[in-house]
């Protein structure tokens, strides 16, 4: 077992392999070299605090694209069964991370419970307990410290810190008209604390305190875009890109104490702009893994966002992003209940699986490709087996007027497969032998395998 300040990243840069490089290899079907290369370089994190036990995740190059599923009870809607219940259907429909956003109260309660009863690796926001429980405009920097100590030693496994929000980068973002101004919550906190005391941001003024407590729990730092644009029409602009610039520093500074460390990008992007910024991103922090929320394409949708955010992570995670934090349908309008956990977990998967296709991850064609046989078969047991939800797929189908039939009730006897397959088993029948008036001569063979 790893003790304090022996990160995995500290392990990979000494050559060593770990039982969670190991596992995650084993997951991704990969050589446990690839892995540790990858976490020695940066580009792969795997973030998993050294007090919180669960099969570990990989995130980053060469990896699956990995999904994110916030919950967390509100000031507003407190219940921890239904925070608990949420937990369990984004574990059941496959993400691979969760973030407790909580506010409100019983904060302590509350992530400890979800860590208790996660699976998966577990993400926080540690200045909302500090907003929750006082006043951010009088933040003591000793509470806010204290804080994440308390949050490292629970074991959460990554934190989003807003480090790059500061003084100079708020004014550039000032200086630059914008619609929405800043959406991210704590950006805007911090931004306020900021503005308000005419103070620099303790996560910024104090980075190398903030490394030291991360390195000795192995917490993961998700670099966070506290100015990204809520607005596709504020994207990428002189607020977002002095932030990104800072960012990039904070990634080589962070490696160098050791820490594992991931970015986190926007947010609200029209499609032409989205590998841009993904491309934009790797280059400015050196390939470090990239989290993005979305990013959403447009802003007239709310009751559909898991739709535009699927659209935009679908791109991103083509062009290169690594992790996407799901959208749900109450995005922009309410906390999410666990019916649109569900779909946004569901709805980013496809994004993140749609992206992989691109990227070439190992087994994503595979997976794939073998849906279509079962198709191209009829096999729908097969189909079922294969698909990103079975359930509904087997409901679908049963709940039909063609439930025990072959075909589904779409078509019926006018089924393009069927009627395919037998043009083909009629025309094979058919069909003479010519299979050698089309192999090479000798001389033609001869230089086609010399070529």
């Amino acid at each position: 077992m790893r003790g304090e300040y022996q990160t995995l990243r500290m392990l990979a840069c000494e050559g060593k392999i770990t039982e969670e490089m190991i596992a995650v290899a084993e997951d991704e079907r990969l050589d446990p070299e690839f892995i540790r290369q990858g976490l020695a370089d940066g580009t792969i994190v795997i973030p998993k605090n050294i007090r919180h036990h669960f099969r570990p995740i990989g995130i980053g190059k060469g990896l699956r694209t990995k999904v994110n599923a916030n919950i967390g009870a509100s000031g507003y809607h407190q219940l921890l069964e239904e925070e608990i219940s949420k937990l369990h259907a984004a574990v059941q429909y496959g993400a691979d991370s969760v973030m407790d956003l909580s506010t409100g109260t019983d904060l302590d309660l509350i992530r400890e419970t979800l860590l208790r009863e996660s699976p998966l690796m577990l993400g926080t926001v540690p200045i909302y307990q500090v907003a929750a429980e006082g006043s951010i405009l009088k933040m003591d920097p000793e509470e806010l410290f204290a804080v994440i100590e308390k949050q490292a030693q629970q074991g959460v496994d990554y934190m989003t810190v807003h480090c790059g929000v500061t003084k100079e980068t708020v004014r550039r973002l000032r200086q630059h008209e914008r619609i929405e101004g800043i959406v991210s919550r704590g950006g805007a906190l911090l931004a306020a604390y900021i503005e308000a005391t005419g103070n620099e941001n303790p996560l910024y003024e104090q980075f190398d305190r903030l490394c030291d407590i991360f390195a000795r729990y192995d917490v993961t730092f998700s670099l966070g875009d506290g100015l990204r644009p809520g607005a596709t029409a504020d994207a990428s602009d002189r607020g977002q890109l002095a932030e990104l610039l800072v960012l990039g520093e904070l990634v080589a500074r962070a490696r160098e104490k050791g820490c594992q460390v991931m970015v986190e990008g926007p947010g609200h992007v029209p499609l032409d702009q989205i590998a841009a910024n993904v491309q934009l991103q790797k280059r400015i922090c050196d390939g470090a893994p990239f989290y993005v929320l979305g990013p959403l394409t447009c802003d007239v949708a709310p009751g559909y966002d898991h739709i535009t955010g699927a659209i935009g992570g679908a791109i991103a995670a083509a062009a290169g992003a690594d992790m996407l934090c799901y959208v749900t349908p109450a995005e922009h309008l309410r906390l999410p209940d666990r019916q649109d956990v569900i779909e946004g977990v569901m709805a980013t998967r496809i994004a993140a699986h749609s992206g992989d296709l691109v990227k070439g991850v190992k087994g994503a064609k595979a997976w794939n490709d073998q849906m279509s046989r079962y198709r191209k078969q009829l096999d729908w047991e097969g189909m079922f087996r294969l698909a990103m939800d079975p359930e509904k797929a087997r409901r679908y189908k049963e709940e039909s007027e063609a439930a025990g039939a072959k075909v589904c009730s779409m078509c019926g006897s006018l089924c393009s497969i069927n009627i395919d397959n037998a043009a083909i088993e009629k025309f094979s029948k058919q069909r003479p032998d010519t299979s050698e008036k089309f192999l090479p001569s000798r001389p033609a063979a001869a230089v086609a395998a010399r070529d």
